[in-house]
């Protein structure tokens, strides 16, 4: 019992320098935002605020959605017992691994709407009767190739998450379905999600999180455009502190940022914790 709380002091020892560091840099910029902010009252009046957060979930909702769809179909197949399946899945975090700002600028090359291969491609297979389409000209198309870029780049990495969940369920319990006579569909409804939700949950906060405060995937793709209809709000808070120099109303805006990913991942962890129990 000595040797064992020794360690553990030791343990803290090595842990407590890095938790502190760690503290101050998260600590000191929230203070800062609180102590800055002003312009509370102007918030209800602020209708490019609300457009923003209109945009900012529709954009994380499509995109959390998507991948949670195609990362765990991607973390079923890649956990197989395939031909050379270490490099597929090292050729698969390929996208995930790319600068998002280059990786941008490659997208807005193929959405361009006079040499774009995008519009080619559907032209040739003859779903458009134009190959010249105004991808990032337009609002309803505009979100919907940062939607496109934003699922190529970060599928790998959900699957990446939820493939330690689906490795962490027991064979056994596949087996012995199959032995009752479950098919694939009844293994995978009531073995492999039932199991999965807490993994689920954790990679859906992150990726709430990471989409919530997108910036230069948009910023390249768009800038915010057309007409502010893929303004997040993030750029919103770019734009009102280094365009607008109006520090205070930033603060502002940044508050209400963290302020709706705190509600998202209360809400996420809300219905994953209903489901469990």
């Amino acid at each position: 019992m000595k040797d064992e709380g020794t360690q553990v002091w030791i343990n803290w020892s090595f842990a407590v320098p890095a938790l502190v560091l760690m503290g101050l840099v998260n600590v000191i910029p929230i203070g800062q935002a609180f102590y800055f902010a002003d312009g509370f009252s102007a918030l209800p009046l602020d209708t490019r605020l609300v457009s923003s957060l209109k945009n900012t979930f529709v954009f994380t909702l499509a995109t959390v959605l998507i991948e949670l769809v195609l990362g765990l179909a991607m973390a079923m197949v890649l956990l197989k017992p395939l031909p050379g399946r270490g490099w597929v899945r090292a050729a698969v975090l390929i996208p995930w691994a790319l600068p998002t700002a280059i990786m941008a600028m490659a997208w807005q090359w193929i959405f361009n709407a006079e040499y774009g291969v995008m519009g080619d491609l559907l032209y040739k297979i003859g779903l458009v009767s134009s190959p010249q389409i105004a991808w990032l000209a337009k609002p309803g198309l505009a979100m919907a190739a940062c939607v496109l870029a934003d699922v190529w780049k970060t599928t790998p990495f959900m699957a990446l998450l939820l493939m330690s969940g689906l490795a962490n369920i027991p064979d056994e319990l596949y087996e012995a379905a199959e032995i009752d006579g479950a098919g694939p569909f009844r293994q995978f409804c009531f073995i492999t999600l039932p199991l999965l939700k807490p993994t689920i949950a954790l990679a859906v906060i992150f990726r709430a999180i990471q989409s919530f405060g997108v910036f230069d995937l948009v910023w390249v793709l768009t800038g915010g455009g057309p007409g502010g209809k893929t303004q997040m709000i993030a750029l919103y808070v770019y734009d009102t502190v280094y365009r607008y120099l109006d520090i205070g109303y930033g603060c502002t805006l940044t508050l209400v940022m963290a302020g709706c990913l705190a509600l998202m991942s209360g809400v996420v962890l809300l219905v994953a914790g209903r489901e469990e129990a």
